[in-house]
């Protein structure tokens, strides 16, 4: 059923401002746009059928975290926007009702748009599809992040176009024809929207034999999408057959499947919007061959993806080179890990021996295991164990050609809105993985870039978090980009340099070495290192998605305080994004880390109950971790606290054999230490640590000498920083404590005191420290006499994060 609801009814006049006419922007060549690796969106790209936008939903059935959408017409591009039941409610309700967007879609038609759900559905409901515009045309979503003055919806004759159906919260499955050996099968891909079973029947089923039929079952699973599921049968195949997985319930919640046992009576099968059972077919063809299968392919060198692998009694795909024929050891590049007997899809290889000649021949072979100890020995024996599997042409093999450039693969993935995980990454030359976002795609080639990583040596690297210079504010897509090093300065400079450095990898025909997932944000929060001069902090700007509050923890959180450590809330805040909220503290006498937390409103009654119902009601918003931003906060005439410090340190060389640093001139109102951190303080405040001071009273010191704990083998920066004797025990407590004693010294605006020099080991030629040009030693300037370092991570936080939190803290700069 098509509707057109009225703008006043719904939104008031929230909307009316987002409902102006958007600006369409230019498609870019990375082919970002339009559905996503879930939807298939024909797109018809002549706008001129119509002046009207129009949206299609029809009753459906999902697997909780993608809706389609059959049919959308946008005459000026835009997205499709879902949204549940309380848009109904109008006014500030319009804003939480959204539960996820499409990505950009160009002025047309597309049909079979999914939109994935920032929030799963797990129950049947009625929800809406609504055109949006991209009035800003950057190609990313912010109708929510904006507070509904970008990105309206379309409207026709002053009424808001949507379209309402009836999505039955239920499951989907996937299952591609296989080989196999009978014991096993892989199933692509299942969604359930309430976790539950795969249950494998055989062909039998068609005949009416529904409880016979079943060949074996998965264990359990969680709510949410699973790809590439084996499932090990209890009866093994004795013929080709025709398969049927099919989705089951766990209806008892006792995490068995008792379909069968239970006659029916539980563990039933998922149904669609029509009472239609769930379910996939494809044929297992049983054989005892093995065999290999790999496309051309682009890489980095150093990881090889195989695309199909069959071992019919497991074992190992290796990768040889095209030496192979000649010396079947010495090809050996690298192998997988050990492979249970059956059908694989996407197989990693982390090659030994990266190629390093553009085109290079990969050459995949299918080994044994032939002592069973899941072991690859074939290169190690000298052939006599895990030798190849063979056909009647020889060894089973492939063979694939490699275009050297960069590999690399971004998952679709919740986020706090400050870092994008990059689960894998394989580079050929040194350089960078840059985060883009979708404006990327509307030509804004420096402006789209969010993030980057540090430098990256060639090689391959699991797990790369890049920390975004920019904090998303919303779900969109993002896309992350290979960039070379091309000055030697091991920083990213293609964004300062308006794209003259370091600029992107390409392949043989030119192309870019791109990939794109969803970031799907339901919050960001940004906290900043401050003073405090009436009791409250300023949270410096909070997008909450579903509304809610922010709540303020002081570090007692990290030890399990998880109700004592709060120390004060927000008023409620509607969903959308608030700047500068002020939130009054109680009992905050002394400075220290402060972690702004925030929270769901999960009872709808707009007033704070986490602590006062024990955390069963509005409890924190989630991404991976915890959402949170942690913040040094300094309280305004404290006493012990409170205190003002500088510092100053000149450049010069440092003793080989008893190295020191001396710096220049030291002023400590409340006494402590100068300690002299390395390079490496941005990323490990507790590691940084090379040497500190004996303790000093209040007042100025001038040149005061630090031993260095390790020699200096080669020129550095290095950095003063004055440290409080928190504890007033004259002894330096920082590192020992793990931050939670002796912290630094910040300024008024809460930023660390510290000063840079170069430090650079003495040399018997007299180059350095006689005036002359050898630079470090020269009583130069160094530094600023007093730098204050804004958002160095881990100071007071550190390690404990890790047990409450997870790595929330661990990535996060306040």
């Amino acid at each position: 059923m098509l509707r057109r609801m009225s703008v006043l009814v719904v939104v008031a006049t929230l909307l009316v401002a987002g409902a102006t006419v958007g600006v369409a922007g230019t498609v870019g060549a990375t082919a970002t746009d339009t559905g996503s690796s879930d939807s298939t969106a024909s797109t018809t790209t002549d706008a001129t059928l119509s002046d009207e936008a129009n949206v299609t939903l029809s009753n459906r059935t999902s697997g909780g975290t993608t809706v389609t959408i059959q049919q959308a017409y946008l005459p000026e591009g835009g997205f499709v926007t879902i949204h549940d039941g309380t848009l109904a409610e109008g006014g500030e309700a319009v804003l939480g009702s959204a539960r996820g967007s499409s990505q950009y879609l160009s002025a047309g038609s597309h049909s079979n748009v999914t939109v994935r759900l920032d929030e799963p559905v797990e129950n049947s409901t009625t929800l809406v599809a609504m055109p949006h515009k991209d009035t800003d045309g950057d190609r990313i979503y912010s109708f929510v992040s904006e507070n509904g003055e970008a990105d309206g919806p379309y409207t026709a004759d002053g009424d808001i176009v949507t379209d309402s159906a009836q999505v039955t919260a239920s499951a989907t499955v996937s299952f591609s024809d296989q080989p196999t050996d009978g014991s096993s099968v892989v199933v692509d891909r299942t969604e359930m929207a309430n976790g539950g079973f795969l249950a494998i029947h055989d062909s039998s089923l068609l005949d009416g034999a529904t409880f016979e039929s079943v060949r074996g079952v998965s264990g359990k699973l969680g709510a949410g999408v699973h790809s590439d599921v084996r499932v090990s049968l209890d009866e093994p195949l004795e013929n080709d057959d025709t398969l049927i997985p099919m989705p089951h319930r766990d209806t008892n919640d006792n995490d068995q499947y008792d379909f069968v046992t239970s006659d029916g009576e539980d563990d039933g099968p998922y149904t669609d919007q029509n009472g239609e059972i769930v379910l996939a077919t494809g044929s297992a063809e049983l054989t005892d061959t093995a065999n290999v299968t790999m496309a051309d392919d682009v890489s980095g060198g150093h990881l090889v993806t195989v695309d199909e692998v069959f071992l019919p009694e497991g074992g190992f795909v290796t990768v040889h080179d095209d030496n192979v024929s000649d010396d079947a050891l010495g090809s050996v590049r690298g192998t997988s890990e050990y492979l249970e007997a059956g059908y694989h899809e996407g197989v990693h290889v982390v090659l030994d021996e990266p190629f390093t000649q553009n085109n290079a021949t990969a050459v995949p072979m299918a080994h044994r295991d032939t002592n069973d100890n899941e072991q690859y020995d074939f290169v190690t024996s000298e052939g006599s164990n895990d030798g190849p599997y063979t056909d009647d042409n020889g060894a089973v093999v492939d063979s694939a050609t490699l275009d050297l450039a960069a590999g690399f693969h971004v998952p679709d993935q919740p986020s706090d809105g400050t870092t994008i995980v990059v689960d894998h990454v394989d580079l050929s030359e040194d350089g960078y993985v840059t985060v883009h976002d979708a404006s990327l795609n509307a030509g804004e080639v420096t402006g789209s870039v969010r993030g980057s990583s540090e430098f990256l040596e060639a090689g391959y690297y699991d797990n790369v978090t890049i920390t975004l210079d920019e904090p998303l504010r919303q779900s969109t897509t993002v896309i992350p980009m290979a960039h070379l090093e091309t000055n030697d300065n091991e920083q990213y400079d293609f964004v300062t340099s308006e794209g003259s450095a370091d600029g992107p990898v390409t392949t043989n025909d030119g192309s870019l070495v791109i990939d794109s997932g969803t970031a799907s944000v339901s919050s960001q929060v940004t906290f900043e290192s401050q003073t405090s001069e009436n009791g409250s902090v300023t949270v410096q700007s909070a997008t909450l998605h579903d509304g809610g509050f922010v709540t303020i923890h002081d570090a007692s959180l990290l030890e399990g305080a998880v109700f004592d450590s709060v120390r004060g809330t927000s008023d409620y805040l509607a969903a959308g994004s608030r700047e500068d909220v002020t939130v009054e503290l109680d009992e905050f006498e002394e400075s220290g880390t402060l972690i702004a937390m925030p929270h769901r409103d999960t009872n709808d009654n707009e007033q704070y109950d986490f602590v006062t119902s024990e955390g069963a009601e509005d409890g924190p918003y989630v991404a991976k971790d915890i959402v949170v931003a942690p913040a040094t906060v300094n309280v305004s005439d404290s006493g012990a606290g409170g205190g003002t410090a500088t510092v100053s340190v000149s450049n010069q060389s440092a003793d080989g054999e008893a190295p020191s640093v001396t710096v220049d001139s030291a002023t400590l109102s409340e006494g402590g230490f100068v300690t002299i951190h390395d390079a490496t303080v941005t990323e490990d405040a507790i590691g940084s640590v090379r040497g500190t001071s004996d303790y000093l009273e209040a007042g100025t010191h001038e040149d005061v000498e630090v031993s260095l704990d390790e020699p200096i083998e080669e020129g550095s920066m290095f950095f003063a920083m004055p440290h409080k004797d928190t504890n007033g025990n004259e002894q330096y407590d920082f590192v020992s404590s793990e931050g939670q004693a002796d912290g630094p010294y910040v300024t008024a605006e809460g930023d660390i005191v510290l000063a840079g020099a170069e430090v650079s080991p003495s040399m018997d030629d007299g180059g350095a420290g006689d005036g002359g040009d050898g630079g470090a030693g020269d009583g130069g300037d160094g530094g600023d006499a007093t730098t204050a370092s804004d958002g160095q991570p881990g100071f007071g936080v550190v390690l404990a994060v890790l047990a409450l939190l997870g790595a929330a803290l661990l990535v996060r700069r306040s």
